[in-house]
């Protein structure tokens, strides 16, 4: 006997209920997958992407990893981006941290935690990168919570320095690039005011996005 079974009741529920709601929603979804959004977020089990923006099943094109980190050597995170972009057509990438993010606060904490440190190493390069300006964040949990706001700010650079998003905006795509953060405490998205659709505008959106998180 499956010792999963009260998942598996809760999906026959949960199926039955779109049903009856919407008896043809399921027959709509396998004809097609049209979403307009491709979410980079974090593995964190509390951020629950379609749920955080109130869209269905066919509605989000969804990446996560432990930090929502977008690795230039990360095949799978690229190939996701480049079937989100060239197949899917998205309109929008939106990298979506969240505060009190575990992986942010490992990469922090100065121990060990074995293989993870690996893919944290790519945390404490954006930190070091702002070393001056983050000293002045005495608390660690202000620290982390800025530190989280960095990591986004810092992946989006990553996402539109790809090959997969320079290539359609060359072709004249329609593709805008999004930072936002999720509150955990209040189950809230903020904007962190870094939304790039064109290389140019990184020159006077990216200061500003990190001067408002670091007060500089």
């Amino acid at each position: 006997m499956s010792q999963l079974n009260d998942l598996l009741t809760k999906n026959q529920q949960w199926a039955a209920s779109i049903k009856e709601q919407d008896p043809q929603f399921f027959d709509r979804l396998k004809q097609q997958q049209t979403p307009e959004y491709l979410w980079i977020g974090c593995s964190d089990s509390r951020v629950p992407a379609n749920q955080i923006v109130g869209l269905l099943p066919g509605d989000l094109f969804v990446h996560r990893n432990v930090a929502n980190m977008v690795v230039h050597t990360d095949l799978n995170c690229l190939s996701v981006m480049q079937y989100a972009v060239d197949v899917l057509k998205v309109k929008h990438i939106i990298v979506t941290g969240h505060y009190g993010c575990g992986g942010v606060r490992a990469s922090i904490e100065g121990q060990r935690h074995g293989l993870i440190d690996n893919w944290l190493r790519h945390i404490q390069d954006v930190y070091k990168k702002h070393r001056i300006a983050m000293e002045q964040f005495e608390d660690f949990d202000v620290k982390c919570d800025r530190l989280c706001e960095l990591n986004v700010v810092e992946q989006v650079m990553n996402v539109v320095s790809t090959s997969v998003v320079q290539e359609a905006w060359d072709r004249g795509q329609e593709l805008a690039v999004h930072g936002w953060i999720y509150g955990i405490h209040n189950g809230l998205v903020n904007d962190l005011n870094m939304t790039l659709a064109n290389m140019d505008e990184a020159n006077t959106v990216y200061p500003a996005a990190l001067s408002k998180i670091l007060n500089v």
